[in-house]
């Protein structure tokens, strides 16, 4: 439909012509054919326009899909793919008989013939299980850990990161180990051994920001870490030492020497605002740092957050103080 005066396009519903102002007809009739009663919309994901779709009003609705960041196959034959950006998801095709394995509470979606077995894990008959129980209960971990295995034909499952952050396919050798923050496994092959690695140096458990357990995975096969924010990658030679703020260490291989030291200087420690402790990765080898730990974002939140008995909450409550926070640097 057009402007009788200037003949510019007119949308159906509108009442004039916004170029000209003349009356829109009434009553015009409609093709009946014509399945789409309102405007085309435009709908753009990310920035660069290559995500960018229509819909029309009474059609099918096709949303795109989510970018693949990553794909592989694993030791078994499984098949992956990391999609997404910043809330990734690990998107793994079983074929029957094949499992993967992860902690509880892991899974964000899976297919109908997925069959999942909830266990506590460790092998070994009893005495295994109620070790690797004790374990994961001293690290803070779940108690038992979940495998899901298909049957009767391909199946998926998914898992999706709890924060914005990274998720990294590690292909690991037989033998070939990974340490990783707490927190960070979220799935991997059965060939994949998890266990929970004890920092030697107890100074580093008592003051390294993230406790004194951290992850360790041991090949064969495909395990799935999930870390904070973006993620830097630094080759350590022999000797060389990097000292970090304790929270931003996401993982490194087990020839990195991990170990704590005070900050020195009086000044530093009170006025520095990094705390009283730095971790040192002592090479060789390889180190992952976060740029986004999930603990600092929860601090900074907890800052705008009521106190009881201090007298400063005010009738705004969490809810006033959390919108002071989003709405100011």
């Amino acid at each position: 439909m057009r402007c009788s005066n200037c003949g510019a396009a007119l949308q159906p519903g509108m009442k004039f012509c916004t170029n000209c102002g003349t009356p829109a007809p009434v009553n015009e009739p409609v093709a009946a054919t014509n399945a789409a009663t309102g405007p085309t919309r435009m709908f753009s994901q990310g920035g660069d326009g290559s995500s960018d779709f229509y819909q029309q009003a009474g059609q099918r609705l096709d949303l795109p899909d989510p970018k693949v960041i990553a794909s592989g196959e694993g030791k078994t034959g499984m098949d992956y793919q990391i999609v997404g950006t910043t809330m990734q998801a690990a998107i793994i095709q079983l074929e029957p008989g094949q499992t993967i394995f992860s902690e509880t509470g892991g899974m964000a979606w899976m297919s109908g013939n997925v069959v999942m077995n909830t266990n506590a894990g460790g092998g070994g008959g009893l005495g295994g299980m109620i070790g690797g129980m004790l374990k994961r209960a001293v690290s803070g971990e779940s108690l038992f850990i979940v495998d899901y295995t298909v049957q009767g034909g391909r199946g998926l499952v998914a898992f999706a990161s709890e924060f914005p952050g990274k998720i990294i396919p590690l292909h690991l050798g037989p033998g070939q180990s990974m340490i990783m923050q707490r927190d960070a496994f979220m799935a991997a092959e059965k060939t994949v051994t998890l266990e929970m690695h004890f920092r030697r140096n107890l100074g580093s458990g008592i003051f390294g920001g993230e406790g004194f357990i951290m992850q360790r995975v041991t090949g064969p096969g495909v395990a799935f870490a999930e870390l904070d924010g973006e993620i830097v990658e630094y080759t350590l030679e022999a000797g060389q030492v990097l000292k970090v703020d304790t929270g931003h260490v996401a993982m490194f291989e087990p020839t990195v020497q991990f170990d704590i030291e005070m900050m020195r200087g009086f000044r530093n420690i009170l006025f520095g605002g990094e705390g009283l402790f730095l971790a040192t990765l002592r090479g060789p080898g390889r180190v992952w740092l976060q740029t986004m730990p999930a603990m600092n974002l929860a601090k900074k939140i907890a800052n705008y957050l009521p106190r009881t008995g201090n007298g400063g909450g005010g009738s705004q409550g969490g809810l006033g103080n959390l919108g002071n926070f989003l709405g100011n640097d």
